[in-house]
């Protein structure tokens, strides 16, 4: 009996697709192109009040790219936006330019900080971020980050009140241009 030619069809598209993961140079393209399609549903969710976690401190020194230092307490009393990212990481790479779109709608707001925390070689961050146009500085840890950022998969990506509440904490790739995102930051900003 003779099989329907749509069946066929995506039998062939699945062996296809399945072959392209298989052959190294094509993977990753294809991961961050899956990556980017669940990003575009997947929006970030803000902690209940109640559940928030209060950063305990601010002692945190950075480094640029560039090798200027950054103390985290200066960005105390501020909103901060952390992202821990690597430029090999498929959801990283697919959701960065949500986080530089984010960026570049704060960048002239001396009260949003944007940290975008790498651990690569400089020379690696630096080729990258030129290559895609990014417009943000990335940073290095020069000290342990704090406790509160218990890191054990990138990306992940807090954003944290003027209080030090972390109010997003979000593992995976997601949308962060998204309305609930800079709605949330807007209203984080009312506050004093």
């Amino acid at each position: 009996m003779a099989q329907p030619k749509r069946f066929k069809t995506s039998r062939i598209i699945f062996v296809v697709v399945i072959a392209l993961m298989i052959i190294p140079q094509t993977r990753q393209p294809i991961q961050i192109l899956l990556q980017k399609g669940i990003a575009m549903i997947v929006k970030p969710s803000v902690v209940n009040a109640s559940e928030r976690v209060k950063l305990s401190g601010y002692d945190w020194k950075l480094k640029d790219i560039e090798g200027n230092n950054f103390d985290f307490s200066s960005a105390e009393g501020k909103v901060i936006v952390i992202n821990f990212w690597a430029t090999w990481c498929p959801p990283c790479i697919a959701e960065m330019p949500s986080l530089d779109q984010l960026y570049r709608h704060y960048e002239a707001n001396d009260d949003v900080v944007f940290l975008f925390v790498s651990n690569e070689e400089v020379a690696v961050i630096r080729d990258f971020i030129n290559k895609k146009g990014y417009g943000f500085n990335v940073y290095q840890s020069a000290t342990q980050y704090l406790q509160e950022f218990d890191v054990s998969s990138i990306p992940r990506t807090f954003i944290i009140s003027k209080q030090g509440e972390i109010v997003i904490d979000k593992s995976g790739v997601a949308d962060w241009s998204s309305e609930r995102v800079t709605n949330t930051i807007d209203e984080l900003l009312k506050v004093f």
